[in-house]
């Protein structure tokens, strides 16, 4: 098992390096079962959505965008947020860091019967990037953004990059 995951460390690794973009490293990873929403359609229609942040806890202190829940995605519990979000036609923007694992939970909305579920295009990276503001666990603006590693830092191109 140590021995797989190492392996499955250098694979994932070498792919992450050789991409060259972010719409190159969603169309790597994602099945774009799920309808993206790029940053720029979402500062408009912030008011009347719903954004759920798919990061860890420690990601999420660091910096969220405003107003955004987070649901986390090791823990992810699709019988809480049934509990919490009634209606299922409401509309939803899920995000990460660039996209990838907010697409598995924008998914488990969707098998859930959630209808309208988005994908944020590029997640907080190109949030920042596009020079939108993030906030801290206080909810004061901040330039950090938790980079979940080295690797997947290269995306981030503005900000103070934080990695633990």
């Amino acid at each position: 098992m140590k021995y797989l995951f190492l392996f499955f460390s250098i694979c994932l690794s070498t792919v992450l390096c050789a991409q060259q973009s972010i719409p190159e490293l969603l169309k790597e990873f994602n099945t774009e079962s799920i309808p993206y929403i790029t940053v720029k359609e979402l500062a408009k229609s912030k008011k009347q959505t719903l954004i759920l942040d798919a990061r860890e806890a420690n990601e999420f202190n660091v910096s969220h965008l405003k107003n955004a829940v987070n649901v986390g995605f090791d823990t992810f519990d699709i019988s809480s947020i049934e509990k919490t979000i009634k209606n299922k036609n409401q509309k939803i923007v899920v995000y990460c860091s660039l996209g990838i694992r907010s697409e598995d939970i924008a998914e488990l909305l969707k098998k859930s019967g959630y209808t309208n579920v988005y994908n944020l295009f590029g997640g907080i990276f190109e949030w920042k990037n596009n020079d939108y503001a993030v906030y801290d666990s206080e909810n004061k603006v901040t330039n950090k953004v938790h980079v979940f590693s080295e690797e997947w830092s290269q995306w981030l191109l503005k900000g103070q990059k934080i990695y633990d």
